[in-house]
């Protein structure tokens, strides 16, 4: 037969059991917040790198611009010093910048298309991938607002066992908690049935000693291996 307490450990440890399910959870919750907060980071992180690498095309097209005013500025230069030369060595010398003039300008103008395409093909790519991205954020934030809402009903189960877990200690005698407490401080389930001759929590064989006691259920029986509370099963 069992012993008379054994039903109210059962409920204790039951409610035991939740306390440290919840707690656990409970303690998982900021890592898994965490974890969703570095995605949401690396996808910001990854919109800004495209737009710097926009920026700095646009950069680019800027100083080739720049490089193409002041090389026209140049040729205009020479072309008006040309047309005011009188010696045939000077013109010719002239001449000899007007055409490198002109041939840097092509080289400046060419490079300037070049980025262009180059911009217009960045813009493109970067308008899908922001938006892309910015979905990807949209669901991580979601992600993290249900985790919040997980927390706090977790919270409110966590007090509400605890309520339930001091109420369940009432039914029992000093002794009794106290040898509940001292396995629960290292192993679960605290109690455990026999089968065949063996404790259900380190499934180690029990003592003869330990086995009548758990039969005729006037004590508490305990494992001699690893200390449970245990009580015998009939099958």
């Amino acid at each position: 037969m069992r012993h008379p307490a054994l039903e109210n450990l059962l409920i204790l440890q039951a409610r035991d059991q939740r306390r440290l399910t919840l707690e656990a959870q409970l303690v998982a919750v900021p890592g898994e917040i965490a974890a969703v907060e570095k995605k949401i980071a690396a996808e910001k992180s990854a919109i800004e790198t495209a737009r710097t690498e926009l920026q700095q095309l646009e950069v680019r097209k800027k100083s080739l611009e720049n490089d193409i005013g002041t090389a026209e500025t140049k040729l205009a230069k020479y072309r008006t010093q040309q047309s005011q030369v009188r010696k045939n060595d000077e013109f010719q010398a002239l001449g000899h910048e007007i055409d490198n003039a002109t041939r840097e300008i092509g080289e400046f103008e060419e490079r300037e298309l070049e980025v262009m395409f180059s911009i217009d093909e960045a813009k493109r790519k970067f308008a899908a991938a922001e938006a892309e991205r910015k979905t990807h954020i949209a669901g991580h934030e979601t992600r993290i607002r249900t985790l919040r809402e997980l927390e706090a009903s977790l919270r409110a189960e966590l007090t509400a066992a605890l309520a339930g877990l001091a109420a369940a200690r009432t039914p029992l005698d000093a002794p009794t908690l106290k040898l509940y407490d001292r396995v629960a401080t290292r192993s679960q389930p605290v109690c455990a049935p026999i089968h065949d001759g063996k404790c259900g929590g380190c499934h180690l064989k029990i003592s003869g000693e330990a086995d009548a006691a758990a039969r005729k259920g006037d004590k508490l029986a305990t494992c001699d291996q690893c200390g449970r509370i245990v009580w015998w099963e009939a099958v």
